[in-house]
């Protein structure tokens, strides 16, 4: 069961003004745990679950007071490229499992529903029902396996994103987060699928979402812009999730540059807009998490 059964939950700790910690990156993690390239991360949580509740507990021991489950590409649309697509529910449900196993106390656990990378009819083949039903298919399972809310992360689209919250809110009693992943153009800020930050914010809080905000795409300066648009069009609770800056490749390497010192200055930035739940996204480690924890704690 979930650890907020009679406990205060995420939106209790938030109404009574406490400011959250979300972990830093899962790929980053798994790649330098044994991820092969192009292999699934989801296929670890049966394949190799000391590793992915190792990384649960190395984000926990961090600071870290919620953790995302490695379940990023557990859509069955990704799925299916593994030849695993009717492991939908077994995988999803694992790797909640895996994250509730190493939460302490008080901690909790979210589960994680990135992109389908999918184009809804007409644009492209999948219809809604079927990501509907992926989508419900992954937060019951989350919430089966004892995770305390859905996160719905790194969407481009508001119609993916909205259907996602709706399957969450009608398949379980799980807290709904939703972000959006954001570029920086000539015309300033918008998805690929051209939503701005404040019809994000407008759309995903719509569809029914408890908590919103961005996450991934930009380093955490622009971080700061977009989360202080946000802030200005709604007093609902907001979360942001932000790289180690911009992925540079350095002798075959993908590496992201911002140092834990350069990030927390920041985050403190947003903890005052304020901004109610922070993490780290791609490049982000455990020592990102600590600077995180003690510049917003401090």
């Amino acid at each position: 069961m979930a650890v907020s059964d009679g406990k205060p939950g995420i939106l209790d700790r938030l109404a009574a003004g406490d400011t959250l910690i979300f972990d830093g990156a899962t790929g980053t993690y798994l790649q330098n745990n044994g991820l092969e390239p192009g292999a699934s991360p989801e296929l670890m949580n049966a394949d190799s679950p000391e590793t992915v509740q190792g990384m649960a507990q190395h984000y926990f021991d961090a600071g870290s007071d919620i953790v995302l489950t490695n379940t990023f590409g557990g859509n069955k649309f990704m799925l299916k490229r593994y030849g695993a697509e009717e492991r939908l529910y077994e995988l999803n449900r694992a790797a909640a499992e895996l994250a509730r196993a190493a939460a302490p106390e008080g901690k909790f656990v979210s589960g994680s529903i990135g992109p389908t990378g999918e184009f809804i009819e007409p644009l492209g083949t999948a219809t809604e029902d079927e990501l509907y039903d992926t989508f419900a298919v992954m937060s019951k399972a989350f919430e089966d396996g004892g995770a305390d809310a859905v996160m719905i992360e790194t969407q481009l689209a508001i119609e993916e994103a909205a259907i996602a919250v709706r399957a969450a809110k009608d398949a379980t009693k799980l807290v709904v987060m939703a972000t959006m992943v954001f570029d920086k153009g000539p015309r300033g800020y918008f998805t690929m699928m051209g939503v701005t930050p404040e019809q994000a914010v407008e759309g995903l809080e719509e569809a029914g979402a408890d908590i919103v905000g961005t996450n991934c795409g930009l380093s955490i300066d622009k971080m700061v812009e977009i989360a202080t648009r946000m802030r200005a069009v709604t007093d609902k609770y907001l979360v942001v999730q932000s790289n180690a800056g911009m992925p540079v490749i350095r002798n075959g390497e993908t590496c992201y540059l911002d140092t834990p010192e350069f990030m927390a200055e920041h985050y403190r930035k947003l903890a005052d807009l304020p901004i109610n739940i922070l993490g780290g996204c791609c490049g982000t480690t455990a020592d990102h998490i600590r600077a995180l924890v003690q510049s917003v704690r401090a």
